[in-house]
């Protein structure tokens, strides 16, 4: 289990990292105060999460809780940070992990 959700992160990280190269060249990348900015005012959306990705890329999840937008953008080190997903209905999860002992 340990194996598949160390793939499952290495393949999450690489597409993150993939899709910036490709949204860098798309013209969705500013500086990072910029695209902090413009998310407040625009879509009323502020840091949810955040976490270290491949090449020490910074991945950040931006929501509103009153509308329910995201969006999720990656950030160089020391470089652009890109705006790489959006959508609606976002929602607070906390789950916890699944029970993995043996049946009694």
């Amino acid at each position: 289990m340990t194996r598949t959700f160390l793939k499952m992160t290495l393949g999450v990280t690489t597409l993150a990292f993939m899709a910036t190269q490709a949204v860098a060249q798309s013209g969705n990348c500013a500086p990072h105060d910029v695209v902090v900015q413009r998310l407040a005012e625009g879509y009323g959306e502020s840091r949810q999460s955040i976490g270290v990705g491949a090449n020490n890329t910074v991945v950040e999840v931006f929501a509103s809780l009153d509308t329910g937008s995201w969006t999720i953008t990656v950030t160089a080190a020391g470089g652009l940070t890109c705006m790489v997903a959006s959508g609606q209905a976002f929602q607070v999860m906390a789950e916890g992990l699944p029970n993995t002992d043996a049946p009694a």
